[in-house]
């Protein structure tokens, strides 16, 4: 076996293992400075892999957006946010509750209702073909995976607007 190979094998190995304790820090840490810490931590090691595999403009953006932009926003908003008291906690739980009572019943409703509509094929590109217009390959074939990405990213504006609003 190449000797190059092993070495090549070996720091994807310990990328990975970096990469997935990082991951763990993130979603275990309690501290939110921490959290952000590791998360772009975790980052860096994409970034990285992302060099190793010869993708240099995703590794820029991941270093770049992901890397410092992100963990700037993180650490900017957890510095102005000042810990809840119980009675700030119960009271915030209770006007969740109430406010948003029936919006599990009708994300069911929801999802029910689509689970009976018909589904169309999606239409794949043939493997020979070359795409040199970046728009009909967005809009063409990948329509619906564009759908579904604008979808999650509105969920999660919906989802810091909620989580930041005041009660009124």
């Amino acid at each position: 076996m190449d000797p190059n190979y092993k070495i090549a094998l070996l720091e994807n190995i310990i990328l990975m293992a970096a990469m997935l304790l990082g991951t763990l820090a993130t979603a275990m840490l309690r501290q939110f400075i921490k959290a952000a810490i590791a998360l772009a931590f975790t980052s860096v090691v994409l970034c990285i892999l992302m060099f190793k595999l010869a993708a240099p403009w995703a590794a820029v953006f991941e270093l770049s957006v992901c890397a410092g932009l992100i963990t700037v926003v993180f650490i900017s908003a957890v510095s102005l946010v000042r810990p809840a008291t119980e009675e700030e906690r119960a009271a915030h739980v209770r006007f969740k509750v109430r406010r948003y009572f029936l919006l599990p019943v009708v994300l069911l409703a929801v999802g029910c209702g689509l689970s009976y509509m018909p589904v169309r094929p999606l239409p794949l590109l043939a493997t020979t073909e070359l795409v040199t217009d970046m728009r009909a390959l967005l809009w063409g074939p990948r329509a619906l995976d564009l759908l579904g990405q604008i979808l999650v990213l509105l969920a999660g504006v919906w989802g810091v607007v909620i989580l930041f609003k005041e009660e009124t």
